[in-house]
């Protein structure tokens, strides 16, 4: 497998980045990730964050905007559970 290179400086922990995409996280939530990590502690990355409810209990047109608002690309010809597993994993 060919070695990855650097992810830039603009990520505040490289071995957290790597780790992140490794288990195929998308480059731009890895970076959020490290770089929430790198500015807190770590245990704290994962209280932090809104009171969104559940992506299951949204509906596909409001999935779509979300898709859209981030920049997902083919979300038009996604179904609702495409459209969900597509927005965790970004």
């Amino acid at each position: 497998m060919p070695a990855r290179k650097s992810p830039g400086p603009s990520v505040k922990d490289p071995n957290l980045y790597e780790a992140l995409r490794e288990e195929e996280a998308s480059k731009e939530k890895a970076a959020r990730i490290a770089n929430a990590a790198a500015n807190t502690s770590r245990s704290a990355v994962g209280r932090k964050g809104g009171r969104s409810g559940d992506y299951d209990d949204w509906t596909k047109a409001d999935l779509q905007r979300r898709a859209r608002e981030i920049g997902i690309a083919g979300r038009s010809t996604m179904s609702k559970a495409e459209l969900v597993k597509a927005l965790r994993n970004h």
